[in-house]
């Protein structure tokens, strides 16, 4: 088979390619809470600031974008201030919202869905329908693109769901034109909480055709840690013998992202409150009692 060759911020080598498997190129990660305007106050007391993106088409939820140079963003979504009850209800990401959980799904982007959806079915992967959404900007833009959920899980929370625009993405990926900050380059990583390291391992394996990932224990972070080289996952389980806010978070919110990692350019203004070394990289993090949520950057 003919390799493939991925480059990260961590490692660079050559993999074989194995069932098409999908390059994992981040769309978007998505933060929830239950007002708009406070989650971009906080994340604005930390430095980054957002711009509001509008109300989705579902009747149920509005969002704010603080997009990155490489076009990837983070979605920050809560409910509309006049919601549909039935729809905030039945939407996916409700109990996150309601509970402020902070990270909640991500997202990859994908030229054409379908074939995606069909190689992950042929690995025995479960996947949702394709279905089409949308919003309209603050300017009235309308936009238009076209979901898949990937695993049993509510859309993005354990694999990332794939999104396929049919409006031309930057109009989505730059409300304003251009992205909203400069001083981090993108998204690089997302944390995901899980309760069984080795399970959620073979799933991504099974899913990807991936070789077995770097593992790690940060006894700071409270976590035993799985990291695929080349790819954007890092899987996390409480580490044992002790209390760790992870498990805390397993109980109260599942599993799913717990928290997003940043790729900075210029961070001289950002004052990190702790460090971690994550695989030889250092991740600098965020004050989350101010954002309400943990984000840091490498």
């Amino acid at each position: 088979m003919k390799p493939v060759y991925i480059r990260s911020a961590w490692i660079a080598f050559a993999i074989p390619a194995l069932l098409g498997a999908a390059d994992l190129t981040i769309d978007h990660v998505t933060a929830a809470g239950p007002n708009l305007k406070k989650m971009q106050a906080d994340l604005a007391a930390a430095g980054i600031r957002s711009e509001y993106g509008g109300p989705h088409s579902n009747r149920a939820t509005e969002m704010a974008i603080t997009s990155f140079p490489d076009g990837s963003y983070l979605e920050l979504i809560a409910p509309q201030p006049n919601a549909d009850p039935k729809a905030l209800a039945a939407h996916y990401w409700y109990s996150k919202m309601k509970t402020g959980a902070g990270p909640a799904a991500w997202a990859v982007r994908s030229s054409d869905a379908a074939p995606e959806v069909k190689r992950l079915q042929s690995a025995g992967i479960v996947t949702g329908t394709l279905t089409r959404s949308g919003r309209t900007r603050a300017d009235g833009t309308n936009l238009d693109w076209e979901t898949a959920n990937v695993g049993p899980e509510p859309n993005g929370v354990f694999f990332p769901f794939l999104i396929r625009d049919f409006t031309p993405r930057e109009r989505r990926a730059f409300p304003s034109g251009k992205p909203t900050t400069t001083d981090f380059a993108g998204i690089a990583k997302v944390v995901i909480a899980v309760r069984d390291l080795n399970a959620a391992i073979a799933r991504y394996r099974k899913a990807q055709g991936w070789a077995e990932p770097l593992r790690q224990a940060d006894s700071e972070f409270g976590a035993q840690l799985a990291a695929f080289p080349g790819t954007p996952v890092v899987l996390a389980s409480p580490l044992s013998g002790g209390a760790s806010w992870i498990a805390e978070r397993l109980n109260t919110v599942g599993e799913g992202p717990c928290a997003f990692i940043l790729s900075s350019r210029v961070t001289s203004a950002y004052k990190a409150v702790s460090k971690s070394r994550w695989f030889g990289n250092e991740v600098s993090w965020l004050n989350g009692s101010t954002i309400g949520w943990r984000l840091g950057f490498e």
